[in-house]
């Protein structure tokens, strides 16, 4: 509020009233440029945040205490990608004297650092800037496709609220770091883009890059399945295909597609090493154990709950997240974001081991950052979401990125 005089009384003015004009003139600005700006702004306080966590960065395995931004943001996988664009892959696992394969490059997909080297190539920029340059700008391509897919399902203002939940995302700060996220989801939300508009062909280009940046092949090739199986059911029901037999078979090849896509990577891997396993072994080595389906979150219910709640606890996950799945608001987003949803939770209950770093593996629910502008159209809640986002940014940044030795040896990652 602001106090003037007028005839000897004071008089209140609305602060809104002082400011409608630059909201007008901020509404007035090009769709995109609102949305670059969003994102922007959002990196500059993740670049805060990081730059206040320096202070207390120790000496680590990369390098001595309070290192500088840019050495901050190329740790932990960092380095990994770095390793490929300088060196590539191994031809042969590497093991330990007992055989057992250890940690190696084939765990990290190959887009990025080939995009990374690309840019190298013509700039002339080292591994660390040319990486850092592509997860920006990639980011940036993100938040401008997460807008139309949102636009899809929502008005401009709601859409751009979920851009602003997506932005400042409690480990949206992986999206300014050289890691893969930031172009999987790039590609991920210009897929569901394109299915949402039906455009199934012109999607295929598009999931072979991502199946390439990141494991999200085999939840987004049961998507289309179950999309199939849907559009199938309402051919037989209703006595004709919805949208003509074609668009059934562009959803057949999609599916096709996506599922050959889905273990390209693993393929690759085992041609370039002769093991067929080279990658289930590799990601096996991170798990400390082999791949058992579901039962990691048993046993991480069990350590972190008890031997009885322990059990209970991913049933009580699962219950949940189905409940969520017909709230109204998530009914809102459509059939085909809530499959993805839906299909790429299943993944993870299938094949992860949880751990610190599935926070940062939820990015791809980001379709649900709409179905919680739907909630409510209070601006207070939707403000005080963005308060809460960043200040779990700051916890994610402080717990998980800064390195600090465990008693038993190594920290948790990111």
């Amino acid at each position: 509020m602001s106090v003037e005089t007028e005839g000897g009384k004071a008089v209140q003015r609305p602060l809104r009233g002082r400011t409608a004009p630059l909201l007008a003139a901020v509404k007035r600005l090009p769709w995109w440029v609102q949305v670059l700006a969003i994102y922007l702004a959002a990196r500059l306080v993740s670049a805060c945040i990081f730059a206040a966590a320096t202070l207390q960065q120790g000496p680590g395995p990369w390098g001595a205490a309070h290192p500088g931004y840019w050495d901050f943001i190329n740790i932990w996988d960092a380095r990994w990608y770095g390793r490929i664009f300088n060196e590539g892959y191994p031809a042969v696992l590497p093991v330990d004297a007992a055989g057992n394969v250890q940690e190696n490059a084939w765990a990290f997909y190959p887009l990025f650092p080939l995009l990374g080297r690309a840019l190298s190539a013509v700039t002339g920029l080292p591994a660390a800037a040319s990486l850092t340059t592509i997860a920006m700008l990639s980011g940036l391509g993100a938040a401008v496709v997460v807008y139309l897919l949102f636009r899809e399902k929502a008005t401009h203002g709601d859409a751009l609220w979920g851009v602003v939940l997506f932005s400042t995302f409690p480990v949206a700060a992986i999206f300014q770091v050289p890691y893969a996220e930031s172009l999987n989801t790039l590609l991920l939300a210009a897929a569901l883009l394109l299915v949402v508009r039906r455009m199934y062909l012109e999607a295929t280009p598009v999931v072979v890059l991502m199946c390439l940046s990141r494991p999200v092949g085999v939840a987004f090739a049961v998507m289309i399945g179950i999309l199939l199986l849907i559009r199938l059911y309402g051919w037989w029901t209703e006595g004709r295909p919805q949208g003509g037999a074609g668009q059934l078979v562009r959803i057949a090849v999609l599916a096709l597609i996506s599922g050959i896509s889905a273990v390209l990577w693993p393929i690759l891997a085992w041609q370039a090493t002769g093991d067929f396993q080279a990658y289930t072994k590799t990601e096996s080595v991170w798990r400390g154990g082999g791949l058992v389906p579901f039962k990691p979150w048993f046993d991480m219910g069990a350590g972190l709950l008890g031997p009885v709640a322990g059990m209970l606890a991913p049933f009580a996950l699962v219950a949940v997240f189905a409940w969520l799945m017909f709230c109204p608001p998530v009914v809102r987003l459509g059939v085909e974001l809530r499959l993805w949803c839906a299909a790429y939770m299943a993944y993870l209950l299938v094949f992860l081991h949880p751990q610190t770093s599935t926070f940062r593996l939820l990015i791809p629910l980001f379709p649900l950052a709409l179905g919680a502008v739907f909630v409510s159209r209070s601006r207070a809640y939707r403000g005080l979401l963005v308060v809460m986002f960043v200040l779990l940014q700051i916890v994610w940044v402080v717990w998980l990125w800064v390195w600090a030795q465990l008693p038993g040896g190594g920290d948790y990652p990111p």
